[in-house]
């Protein structure tokens, strides 16, 4: 069914069509888990690779950039590049490179064959959260899309909790080879569970490159990323700093960051599922609203940060107020972006990546400049207003064309989803 330019379809009905889709959400969960397990344990286990490799730390700190690169390069190459391709066999197919990457990672002796590594386990990042979302919600009613974007996001921050400490771990007591053979583990459940739970997904005739990269040509489009990247550039200026902050503000050993970074965890955990609900209520508000609270929790965090309970409620409501734009944005992305909506999908997760970096070299600027710890986040809450500007344009150009994109659509295509 074609609405208003936005390609729709209706979710399944009975039992048969129902039966896995929790498995099948779950299936992709794990992906997500994998997926945010291997991005940041590297991040923890700089001076152990360092050693490995034969190189000093600071080298070793490209190769977290090196997939950061990967990412941003991946997304929308391979969601333009796949749009042919099967939906449930491209998810196989990316999850399949992620696991060469992590083995890869594990035996490289060189600098130079880590870093390719780390860029090829990079490349499937974005475009498996992309096609993902796009999956997920092609199973669901119109209003549970939001939900279900949740539902595969949220294995990204509890990997926060529990996959980066625990291989973090087995890193510096076994190796820091382990934990990329560990997620490499993990990769092939995934390679299983979506094999077994996931549907095939058929590709419309009107789906290809074309119809993919038209969402390129959509300023809709443009304004969503944008608002993501300036939106959580001001939450990355702050995260970026977040171990000296606590140690130099807040006066937290270095060991119990270990535990701050948890607490972050759990309110990114708790704003991925409440995000799905808010989003399924009101898209545009829920966007609105959480960016208004990260602006607010950033504005006042270097004061929170003072004390060892403010610093914990700091972290908790910055890692819950920033998570709640997630599913808004994903679903966001989907509902203006038409046809190329897989496309679209994934540069979400490479404007993250580019949100990151920008809000890290802000943050070292003013840090550079001789301002203390409270600041970074201070002018993280300048760039949230500035995300806040950018929807709150965006949604008076829906006004402008007589339609809000997102509010009661449904969920996009997929032809023929039934079980195998």
């Amino acid at each position: 069914m074609r609405q208003s330019g936005v390609t729709t379809s209706v979710a399944p009905d009975g039992p048969r069509a129902s039966r896995h889709l929790g498995l099948a959400l779950l299936a992709l969960a794990i992906g997500g888990f994998a997926i945010g397990t291997t991005e940041f344990v590297t991040m923890g286990l700089l001076p152990q690779i360092a050693d490995g490799v034969h190189i000093s730390i600071p080298t070793a700190g490209h190769v977290v950039s090196a997939y950061a690169i990967g990412v941003v390069v991946g997304a929308p190459v391979i969601a333009a590049l796949g749009a042919r391709t099967g939906r449930k066999r491209l998810l196989l197919g990316l999850m399949a490179v992620f696991v060469i990457g992590n083995v890869l990672s594990a035996v490289a002796n060189s600098y130079e064959l880590l870093m390719a590594a780390r860029f090829l386990t990079g490349l499937p990042h974005g475009a498996f959260f992309g096609i993902g979302a796009v999956v997920g919600t092609s199973m669901v009613p119109a209003n549970r899309r939001a939900w279900a974007v949740s539902m595969i996001m949220v294995g990204l921050p509890v990997a926060n909790i529990i996959g980066v400490p625990l291989t973090t771990l087995l890193g510096q007591r076994l190796g820091w080879q382990i934990p990329f053979l560990a997620v490499g583990v993990l990769g092939l459940l995934t390679l299983v569970a979506v094999w077994f739970w996931v549907a095939p997904q058929p590709v419309g005739n009107d789906v290809n490159v074309r119809s993919e990269l038209s969402a390129l040509a959509k300023p809709q489009v443009w304004m969503a990323l944008l608002v993501g990247m300036v939106g959580f550039g001001g939450m990355f200026a702050t995260y970026s700093f977040i171990t000296p902050t606590m140690t130099e503000l807040a006066g937290f050993s270095e060991t119990a960051v270990t535990i701050v970074l948890a607490v972050y965890g759990v309110g990114m955990t708790g704003g991925t599922l409440v995000g799905g609900r808010l989003a399924d209520r009101a898209l545009m508000p829920s966007l609105y609203g959480g960016l208004v609270a990260v602006t607010i929790v950033l504005g006042t965090f270097g004061w929170l940060a003072q004390s060892k309970p403010g610093a914990l409620i700091g972290v908790f409501a910055m890692g819950f107020s920033a998570s709640i734009l997630i599913p808004a944005l994903q679903t966001r992305l989907m509902d203006v972006a038409h046809e190329g909506q897989s496309l679209a999908a994934s540069l979400n997760h490479s404007t993250l990546n580019v949100a990151n970096a920008l809000g890290a070299w802000l943050g070292s600027v003013v840090l550079s400049a001789g301002y203390g710890y409270e600041w970074p986040s201070r002018v993280g809450a300048v760039l949230a207003v500035a995300g806040l500007v950018l929807a709150l344009v965006s949604g008076l150009m829906d006004r402008r064309t007589g339609r809000a994109v997102g509010e009661g659509t449904t969920s996009p295509a997929v032809e023929g989803y039934s079980q195998r």
